[in-house]
């Protein structure tokens, strides 16, 4: 029987979504804070350096980011445990989920340390970057399983509703981040320049430097001593609960990310100038998505709440609410996008040539962010609705069908140029070949939008009349 819905104003939902949304944001922005000041201060180190971390990124994001989605079914798992009462069950699937991660870690390690695999996209690269690259990810193959790791700790933190102490831990982590970068990078206190390399021996450290900081938050705060963590042995329907749900999350992630990857990839074919402002222009672009996916959780986990009390009318009305918050912090960062183009591009490249493609392509970021964030907010409320094997099919046709394979038919394929006069409209004095792929992810996102939101609309009338199914 359905309840009673619950009637408040707008205003009502939109404030819940942000009091739970902040702190997402805030731990999220800690995280990127890592990308974005690898490419400020490579960018300064010089545009080989630039190149060759814009690479190294690329690669490690797609590794992490795919294996990271797997260990996030750690998420569910453990808070429809904590939420029953089940105190012993959340250390146990904890442990199962650290034994996971450690053979995750080890297959991502493998991943990063075969450079010339990945390097096969982006046609002729110079010796001094493919030699930067193949360090940097070496030091990235060493970060990797303290990172995935310390996603154990995060999933238990949100889990049990605890966010918060994770959230310290990686705001913190920026500024040794910052510390370590200004030595490694630049050759301060008697270590040598590495230039983009410093930035990855920097994410190492610090990677096993936050990890054990959250390893000593759990086994130090007696909240957690409920919960009776511990390892155990790896158990096999333990492991198969977490992969039968990590791995389709794990490619819900990975077709978001994987196709800016190879973009990054292909686009290297027009020099390292224009691979040093293609950096710049996507390191924004992610920065700008923390906050339609921030937003997105917190409106997906309020959304799934009101499911569970089987009110379909506040799940409605707060999946709304999230949508009407998604656009306006679009608009308003889109606009801010607009009117601070060159001192943001400033901030990233002393380099003149790079500074002129990177503030030639950020001409397209204020509509894309826009489609971005509609694309998100989609994706997120239809997995508040247990919804994921359709969204991963429909990001698929749209990201990578028409996004990245399209994009590299108008830019480097068949039908090279064919977007010239559509890139010098919107995107004046950029490379034709990086203008057009953007401007295909742009339309490989609205597309997928507009599709999440189709289905969307289906799932939530199947909800508000269940005998109509």
């Amino acid at each position: 029987m359905t309840k009673t819905p619950h009637t408040h104003r707008p205003a009502h939902y939109i404030g819940t979504i942000l009091k739970q949304a902040w702190p997402v944001l805030v731990s999220s922005w800690a995280g990127i804070m890592f990308g974005v000041l690898d490419t400020a201060m490579a960018g300064h180190a010089g545009p080989v350096d630039l190149q060759a971390m814009a690479l190294s990124v690329s690669i490690y994001i797609t590794v992490f980011v795919g294996l990271m989605g797997v260990v996030h079914a750690l998420i569910p798992i453990i808070a429809q445990h904590f939420g029953a009462g089940r105190n012993e069950a959340v250390g146990h699937a904890w442990g199962q989920g650290v034994w996971m991660t450690l053979a995750l870690s080890a297959l991502g390690s493998a991943l990063l340390l075969q450079p010339d695999l990945w390097l096969a996209f982006s046609g002729e690269i110079t010796p001094e970057v493919r030699h930067a690259v193949s360090l940097y990810l070496r030091a990235l193959a060493v970060a990797l399983p303290a990172t995935l790791l310390f996603r154990t700790i995060y999933a238990l933190g949100t889990a049990v509703s605890r966010p918060k102490p994770v959230m310290l831990i990686n705001m913190a982590s920026v500024g040794f981040k910052l510390l370590f970068n200004w030595v490694f990078i630049f050759g301060k206190l008697g270590m040598p320049a590495l230039g983009a390399v410093g930035a990855g021996v920097s994410t190492a450290i610090v990677g096993w430097m936050t990890l054990t900081a959250g390893l000593v938050l759990i086994t130090r705060d007696p909240f957690y001593a409920r919960f009776k963590l511990r390892l155990g042995r790896p158990e096999r329907p333990g492991q198969f609960e977490l992969l039968r749900l990590g791995i389709p999350m794990g490619g819900s992630y990975l077709i978001e990310v994987c196709a800016f990857t190879f973009m990054s990839l292909l686009i290297a074919r027009e020099g390292m100038y224009v691979t040093g402002g293609h950096q710049i222009m996507a390191n924004l672009a992610a920065l700008c998505y923390m906050m339609p996916m921030a937003i997105g959780i917190a409106t997906a986990s309020l959304v799934a709440q009101a499911i569970g009390a089987r009110d379909p009318a506040r799940a409605r009305a707060t999946g709304l609410a999230g949508i009407a918050v998604v656009v306006t912090g679009a608009t308003l960062t889109s606009l801010l996008l607009v009117l601070a183009r060159e001192p943001i591009a400033g901030l990233y490249t002393s380099d003149l040539q790079v500074f002129a493609i990177a503030t030639a392509l950020m001409q397209i970021l204020p509509l894309f962010h826009l489609c971005d964030s509609l694309q998100c907010i989609g994706s997120y409320l239809l997995r508040a609705y247990k919804v994921a094997v359709v969204p991963l099919l429909l990001q698929v046709f749209a990201l990578t069908g028409i996004g990245l394979l399209g994009g590299w038919w108008v830019a480097f394929g068949p039908a090279a140029g064919t977007l010239e006069p559509l890139t010098s409209m919107l995107a004046s004095g950029a490379p034709t070949g990086a203008a057009s792929m953007w401007l295909m992810a742009m339309a490989g996102l609205g597309l997928s939008a507009l599709l999440l939101f189709g289905w969307y609309g289906r799932v939530v009338r199947l909800h508000n009349h269940p005998a109509g199914r």
